[in-house]
């Protein structure tokens, strides 16, 4: 089963739920999507790390061969090619690689070069398989390295995605494809207004979601009269506990040293395959 952790706003605990049900379920494979800045491997002891780069194809114009005639930077919905009056600009950090360029050239002026945009990192913290994406500095398109993250998915075992905030391409591209989604949120008006975003682009994927409510006893219900109006489970509820706070800033999953929460995660986890299955 694939379950990826989402949620409107970043700081909400989307890796500490990422990485505490990964911990407490069987054959499991960590994936943190959240490219700009992955954390995963901060909260586990890792083993030694590989890694790979992630490269895309850019285009390069002969500008001997290019008549100037238009035709590619008319095609690119992404302006990421201007034909000007003596030669043609390739914005590298814009290109998306479709290739189109280099297909309607009728000079056949365009060819493609890969460029690193990245790395994915492949590495172990125990039992737990924990693969994770780095984006370039400079580089503003994360979905490319969030593709071959995933691409490590197989066909058996359990797979967690730990997603990037927001609810942009990136987050699409990460939810996509997953059995069940779970949005974390923390019980506050932030909380709520960003949940509230992030649950319309559920339904618009008609993606199988819940709720998980981090910190909770601080703010308001709010959150609670949302799930109860609109229909949405409420899967957990993690309090708002010196302890997991404490453990947090050490760097410490708090299901390690709070052993009952590893059975709440994984009767969670079980939940959650009832509800894909049913």
């Amino acid at each position: 089963m694939i379950v990826a952790i989402a949620s409107g706003k970043g700081g909400t605990g989307k890796t500490t739920v990422a990485v505490n049900l990964a911990l407490s379920i069987d054959n499991a494979t960590l994936l943190d999507c959240d490219v700009e800045e992955p954390n995963s491997h901060l909260l586990l002891k890792i083993d030694k790390t590989e890694s790979e780069p992630v490269s895309l194809p850019t285009p390069v114009v002969d500008q001997e061969k290019c008549t100037l005639c238009g035709d590619c930077g008319a095609f690119c919905e992404f302006n990421a090619i201007f034909v000007g009056k003596k030669r043609v600009l390739v914005y590298d950090e814009i290109c998306h690689s479709c290739g189109g360029c280099k297909i309607v050239c009728p000079e056949n002026a365009i060819s493609e070069v890969d460029r690193e945009v990245g790395s994915v990192f492949h590495t172990k913290a125990g039992k737990l398989k924990l693969i994770y994406g780095l984006l370039n500095i400079g580089e503003p398109i994360a979905t490319s390295i969030i593709k071959s993250v995933k691409s490590h998915i197989g066909t058996d075992g359990n797979y967690i995605i730990d997603a990037p905030p927001g609810t942009a391409c990136p987050v699409v591209e990460t939810v996509r494809d997953s059995d069940f989604v779970i949005l974390v949120s923390e019980p506050t008006p932030f909380g709520l207004h960003d949940l509230s975003m992030t649950v319309d682009v559920m339904r618009e994927l008609d993606t199988p979601f819940g709720i998980v409510i981090n910190r909770a006893g601080i703010g308001d219900d709010s959150i609670k009269q949302y799930c109860l109006e609109n229909n949405i489970p409420i899967l957990m509820e993690i309090p708002f506990d010196r302890k997991i706070a404490e453990l947090y800033s050490q760097g410490i999953p708090f299901t390690e040293e709070m052993p009952e929460w590893r059975e709440k995660f994984y009767e969670l986890y079980d939940s959650l395959k009832e509800r894909v299955h049913k």
